[in-house]
């Protein structure tokens, strides 16, 4: 049974991205509060949303201290696993998507034995009500969530798919709160934002090379992208990778900048 494997405890923060009812809003956040997770960012959002989802009466503390940021990576950057939810109806993913309740089993694959007591910032988005997450957004998810909904409906309400996912994510014991002033291991998974600039390096070199063409550049680099974060680099991995990018950036006469 999943109850009797060991758990990795992960601190969360939830990303809601580009949404656009602020009573969802507020139904994400109180479903949040309800089974103990406080870490909220707002991406994108529709700013009339916000600005009253903010300041509606009664407003709970927990939207109040939310950041609202304009891209995806400032919201997650420091998140050592990023995982994004959809129903995979609308649109075709190239990954296998993962049943909630089997996220346990998925993460004794995918984190390192040594790194597994330790614990490290996940970000879990949940895409706009009307369009979910881009494939953009995808493109920077570790993996993809789903919740077994009916075939006949199987999109959820936002505040619904916030409650159950943080609901299961307690329930399973994979949710905990990162020791003040902790430290990170070079063997711990790389952060979203360590990932990105060693990204960014790696396509300033592909570019100088004249590997990515025009027409194909953008689904290139999604493809590229995706194929970087199932290599599940560590913190010295990507030390590593970006001192062998920068030599070859120094090589080339380009600069990332």
């Amino acid at each position: 049974m999943l109850e009797s494997r060991p758990m990795e405890p992960w601190n969360w923060r939830v990303a809601l991205v580009r949404p656009r009812n602020p009573l969802n809003v507020g139904a994400a956040a109180r479903a949040m509060a309800n089974f103990g997770f406080r870490d909220l960012v707002v991406v994108n959002p529709y700013e009339p949303t916000w600005q009253e989802a903010r300041s509606a009466v009664g407003a709970g503390d927990l939207v109040r201290a939310a950041r609202a940021v304009p891209t995806l990576l400032e919201g997650v950057g420091d998140a050592a696993l990023v995982l994004g939810t959809t129903s995979g109806s609308r649109r075709h993913l190239a990954r296998e998507l993962i049943p909630l309740a089997e996220l346990p089993s998925w993460l004794e694959t995918r984190v390192p034995p040594q790194t597994r007591r330790r614990v490290r910032r996940a970000a879990l988005l949940f895409g706009s009500e009307k369009t979910g997450l881009s494939n953009e957004d995808l493109s920077h998810c570790h993996g993809l969530l789903r919740i077994p909904t009916s075939p006949a409906c199987p999109s959820m309400n936002l505040g619904q798919a916030v409650a159950v996912c943080c609901y299961e994510l307690a329930r399973q014991g994979l949710a905990a709160g990162r020791p003040p002033g902790a430290r990170l291991h070079r063997s711990d998974p790389a952060s979203a934002q360590s990932l990105a600039h060693l990204f960014a390096r790696a396509t300033n070199i592909l570019d100088a090379a004249g590997y990515l063409k025009p027409k194909s550049r953008h689904a290139t680099l999604l493809k590229l992208r995706q194929l970087l974060l199932e290599l599940g680099l560590t913190n010295y991995d990507v030390r590593v990778l970006g001192g062998v990018l920068a030599q070859i950036e120094w090589k080339l006469g380009v600069s990332d900048h």
